[in-house]
């Protein structure tokens, strides 16, 4: 009785190999390509900010570009950011001391978040800078926002003077921020 011949293994074909390692190095170059072009498209300090409008909870409209000539001080924010009260009650005393020379505006662009909560938020720690929703994340990812709380100072030229990631730790840190721009 004669045997069966073994069945030939099968050989993972060369050129699937080929075409695999080419694709992977693809992405590999893809993934880089975007990541320079990411960190390329971050502000960076002396960078012209591109306009955008703030449409606060109340109402009023702020678009950057009518605001050239005055200092800009931009804080994202949050409801649920625990961290974000205590700078409120720091970039509140510091509105109160510039609110009435009309060359500095406050905005708080509030980050993915309900209006309920937000406009609690406001009214819990008196806050009365103008602030509004950012809808679609349009202006965050101006900023490319990755959490809250950031803040941005842009110069009476508009361009971007102060970065600050993270809360601002108390009223003198925010003034001398402020002063960067003066």
């Amino acid at each position: 009785m004669m045997s069966e011949p073994a069945p030939a293994k099968k050989r993972f074909p060369v050129a699937v190999a080929v075409l695999g390692g080419v694709l992977l190095i693809g992405f590999i170059v893809l993934f880089a390509v975007q990541m320079k072009k990411s960190k390329q498209d971050m502000l960076e300090i002396g960078t012209q900010v591109p306009d955008f409008t703030v449409t606060t909870f109340s109402g009023e409209t702020y678009q950057k570009s009518k605001l050239e000539g005055k200092i800009l001080l931009l804080n994202f924010w949050s409801s649920w950011c625990s961290s974000c009260d205590e700078e409120g009650a720091a970039l509140e005393e510091v509105w109160q001391e510039v609110k009435d020379k009309g060359d500095i505006i406050f905005i708080g662009v509030n980050y993915v978040d309900t209006e309920k909560d937000s406009l609690a938020f406001l009214e819990k720690y008196g806050i009365t800078f103008p602030n509004g929703p950012d809808l679609g994340s349009r202006i965050s990812r101006i900023f490319m926002v990755d959490a809250v709380p950031e803040s941005y100072i842009i110069g009476r030229d508009g361009r971007l003077v102060a970065i600050q990631i993270g809360a601002f730790q108390s009223a003198d840190e925010i003034r001398a921020a402020l002063a960067l721009a003066e």
